[in-house]
């Protein structure tokens, strides 16, 4: 991150509409859908997914973005990654600008890439991986990434190497009436997570000594695509195993609701994002955006582990859930640079990332929210991946798009400097001390303290030697 102090004008232009309650949206950046990460490869193989979440290492001071299994929605082969990123702050008003990727690490395992493709054969996970959370261990920086394959908790070192996967709970393991497991689908599953809704959410907490997941929606035995609970699961850091879970209640079953992002406050109350799959998006359907941002707090919440949800007569107290924080959608910016207000009311669909970020000159922090754009690809009937070109002007976005081989536009009917690909989007919002209560920051890293305390005693011994005799 760069903070530096960003022109009064634009300062007042961003903050012209703050009659609104807090945290108060600041600015936004749309990110070209062509931005190419540092690894290498061609254009469209190095093409950024953006936010399938983000997280602040207050430590170091640095922004990571996480993208999930590639274009193609797991047909396609791609090494997955995660981007370091930097960021320009302003330390006064939490306005963002000029993110660009710093750096690119891809995730492997016993020397193999971690792959985006769908497990094959479907009941081993083999090193088919969804990352979808992301958070860094605040006790040794090694990167802790939660997968929707398994669903599964892992952990890599700061190279992306593999160290150890987490011990799972059975009953969210997707699984037969006999106990066979099907990763790649739902076909035969009686329960356990549902197809491409496993881990979505992870959080650290604070000291560093626990991890929490959170799936996506309810379980395939826990009411499946209308069921409105779904499950935390908390994993001990030390033992590497799950310790409990907790019940979370969805706003809503239909309209694709679920959850995005999972972020600590302090060591029991956590930021939930929850969105339906409404907006403009890949395939999306353009209307009534509902991406929500909740606080919830674990305390006094019944362990689950051994409850079905949805059972009759079942007992237990879930975690208890805010009003609304922070509305996503109601905020929308300039989707296609050209200086237009055709993106007013028009809502990204996938609202992924969601990060607290640096505190600012006054003692608030900024909160950092950002999309998932899919690659801005899709496919079509017979299985071939094509880009998705917008035009943002449209009405409706996505019934005016056209598709265009990969990487590709020349040749490609009815394309025109009218379209886009789906830019990855960030929103900036201002938290105060009051709307963040309680926030406790990550635990300093042992590894950066010593550094720090060698870098002073070394420091003052050339203080010393610089003394005159």
């Amino acid at each position: 991150m760069r903070v530096k102090p960003i022109p009064a004008l634009l300062v007042s232009v961003l903050f012209s509409g703050m009659a609104h309650a807090v945290p108060a949206f600041v600015n936004g950046l749309a990110i070209s859908g062509a931005t190419v990460d540092q690894s290498s490869g061609t254009d469209f193989e190095r093409r950024v997914g953006f936010f399938s979440d983000i997280y602040y290492d207050v430590n170091r001071k640095e922004w990571w973005g996480l993208s999930d299994r590639g274009p193609g929605g797991g047909t396609l082969s791609y090494e997955t990654r995660v981007q370091r990123f930097t960021l320009d702050v302003d330390a006064a008003t939490g306005a963002i600008a000029n993110f660009q990727v710093a750096q690119t690490i891809k995730f492997t395992k016993d020397g193999s890439a971690m792959n985006g493709l769908a497990p094959n054969p479907t009941n081993a996970l083999g090193n088919a991986f969804d990352p979808e959370g992301f958070v860094v261990n605040p006790r040794n920086g090694n990167f802790l990434v939660s997968d929707e394959y398994g669903p599964s908790l892992y952990e890599f070192n700061r190279s992306g190497q593999f160290i150890r996967a987490f011990e799972n709970p059975g009953n969210v393991i997707p699984r037969s009436a006999t106990g066979v497991a099907n990763y790649a689908g739902d076909t035969g599953n009686v329960a356990g997570k549902r197809t491409n809704r496993g881990y979505e959410g992870l959080a650290v907490s604070p000291d560093g000594k626990y991890a929490y997941t959170m799936l996506q929606s309810a379980m395939l035995d826990e009411g499946g695509g209308d069921g409105t609970v779904n499950r935390i699961v908390k994993f001990d850091l030390a033992s590497g195993k799950a310790v409990a879970q907790y019940a979370y209640q969805m706003k809503r079953a239909n309209q694709g609701q679920g959850i995005s992002s999972l972020v600590a406050i302090n060591d029991h109350e956590f930021l939930v994002l929850e969105r339906n799959n409404r907006g403009i998006g890949v395939g999306a359907t353009f209307a009534t955006a509902d991406k929500e941002v909740y606080k919830i707090d674990i305390a006094g919440a019944t362990d689950v582990s051994a409850i079905d949800l949805d059972a009759v007569g079942a007992v237990y107290a879930k975690v208890s859930k805010s009003p609304q924080f922070l509305d996503l959608d109601k905020d929308t910016i300039d989707l296609d640079g050209d200086g237009d207000k055709e993106s007013a009311g028009k809502s990204p669909e996938k609202w992924e990332g969601l990060a607290i970020g640096p505190q600012l000159t006054d003692g608030s922090f900024l909160l950092l929210a950002g999309t998932d754009n899919d690659y801005s690809v899709t496919q079509n009937a017979g299985g071939t991946q094509l880009d998705v070109w917008f035009d943002f002007n449209a009405a409706d976005p996505y019934a005016s798009a056209i598709q265009c081989p990969l990487g590709e536009t020349t040749g490609c009917a009815g394309w025109s400097d009218s379209l886009h690909l789906l830019p990855g989007v960030l929103h900036a919002y201002k938290a105060s001390t009051s709307d963040l209560a309680g926030y406790a920051a990550p635990v300093a890293e042992p590894e950066i303290g010593s550094l720090m305390l060698a870098g002073l005693g070394l420091l003052g011994v050339m203080t010393r030697r610089r003394k005159p005799a």
